[in-house]
């Protein structure tokens, strides 16, 4: 006889562990979410300042009104204060700006008055009027000095071939003779001319008719040659740009004309090319 029971057969393995279909059914894989199921996005709402805003660049505190950082619509201040970006705040409710504030003061004036700052404090400031694209302070500043005179010097040192690796090879140079002689300075030789050869003859020439003057390949022995160039600017000049670009290096550079280059050329001519010699002390 044949006992029928509503109970489905067991189905579990014979030492009692669960098969793989009843983990399935006991842990159903939940439902990936559709495009209709997803809550819509909030949108980002501007961020609104106050008429009077209080600001805190990099530890200096500063308060303006709001049409001040905005007066100029395509600088950095007027885009950051325009309510598209979120600008963090400290805890004093100051809104911060990570960067040093030592003339802010100064960008905050112009913007305010138009005012500039004294020259010694105009290349500082010409730093900041970059970094917060500040166009028309910059224009003035460019218009004033040192600024208006480096421009100039720029222009002159444009005409001197390969200015920038003579400069380089003359702090190179330095470095190795004091790491070689473990010194606290170096020294080396410098030539500086303005007018290609012909040179002047070293003594009177002979009687007669001119004789040809010829133009002649020489370098003097030194480390490094400055020359020729052409424009008003002298010798002096060169030095002058010389000593003030290797100085800006942190440099403490001494030079001092130590005679000429007295090497024969042909018949009665002789190189009397200025020899400098540059002492450059590393601490």
């Amino acid at each position: 006889m044949v006992v029928v029971t509503g109970r489905e057969p067991d189905s579990r393995a014979p030492d009692g562990a669960m098969s793989s279909s009843d983990a399935e059914d006991d842990f159903p894989e939940p439902a990936t979410p559709t495009a209709t199921q997803a809550g819509p996005a909030l949108p980002l709402l501007p961020q609104e300042f106050p008429e009077v805003v209080p600001l805190n660049v990099g530890g200096a505190h500063f308060t303006t009104r709001l049409s001040t950082l905005r007066r100029y619509e395509d600088t950095m201040l007027a885009a950051m204060f325009s309510g598209r970006h979120c600008i963090p705040t400290d805890a004093e409710g100051r809104y911060f700006i990570d960067r040093d504030g030592t003339h802010f003061g100064d960008v905050l004036n112009f913007l305010r008055s138009g005012d500039l700052p004294p020259r010694e404090r105009v290349r500082a400031v010409h730093r900041e009027a970059q970094f917060y694209a500040v166009g028309p302070l910059l224009a003035r500043l460019e218009d004033m000095q040192p600024l208006q005179g480096e421009k100039v010097r720029q222009a002159f040192l444009g005409l001197m071939p390969y200015y920038k690796e003579h400069l380089e090879r003359i702090v190179e140079i330095a470095r190795l003779r004091a790491v070689q002689r473990k010194a606290r300075f170096a020294k080396l030789k410098v030539c500086v001319f303005k007018e290609e050869l012909p040179a002047t003859p070293y003594e009177c020439p002979p009687p007669g008719p001119p004789r040809f003057e010829p133009r002649l390949e020489h370098h003097c022995e030194v480390d490094v040659s400055f020359g020729p160039w052409e424009a008003v600017a002298d010798v002096y000049d060169l030095l002058h740009c010389l000593v003030t670009d290797l100085s800006a290096q942190g440099l403490a550079v001494h030079h001092q004309c130590i005679g000429v280059c007295d090497k024969h050329l042909v018949n009665h001519y002789y190189c009397k090319r200025p020899i400098y010699e540059f002492k450059i002390t590393w601490w």
